[in-house]
């Protein structure tokens, strides 16, 4: 009996072996849609114990714009800080200041900024 199994999950196996993986996502957009993760973030007054080069300011923010959209958040307001960090060739920010801002405007009804130092570790 144990021998009959073995054999129809071997030729369960074996048939799949042919199959092969299609994909409409691009292999850029992915590493670009990743990019942000590969940025270590530090707040302002933990800066990183290795030493260190400053590249750039870097802003983020985030935004809604209807009614029906997600609230402003903070956490996505520095996530396009580590993103605009990468495009720089950084491998961190150090935060230096995170805000709500609380002036409705035509463009946006909540509104979140972060602003940030790109680093490169030596």
């Amino acid at each position: 009996m144990k021998h009959i199994i073995l054999f129809i999950f071997t030729v369960a196996c074996s048939g799949c072996s042919n199959y092969t993986f299609n994909s409409n996502i691009d292999a850029q957009a992915y590493k670009d849609y990743f990019k942000a993760s590969d940025v270590a973030v530090y707040e302002a007054q933990n800066h990183p114990k290795k030493p260190f080069k400053n590249l750039k300011m870097v802003n983020g923010d985030s935004c809604q714009i209807s009614q029906n959209d997600k609230p402003a958040s903070i956490a996505e307001a520095r996530t396009k800080a580590r993103r605009t960090a990468a495009d720089l060739g950084a491998d961190g920010i150090i935060i230096k200041h995170c805000s709500f801002i609380n002036i409705v405007d035509s463009s946006c009804i909540t509104q979140a900024i972060c602003t940030a130092q790109a680093i490169k570790h030596d």
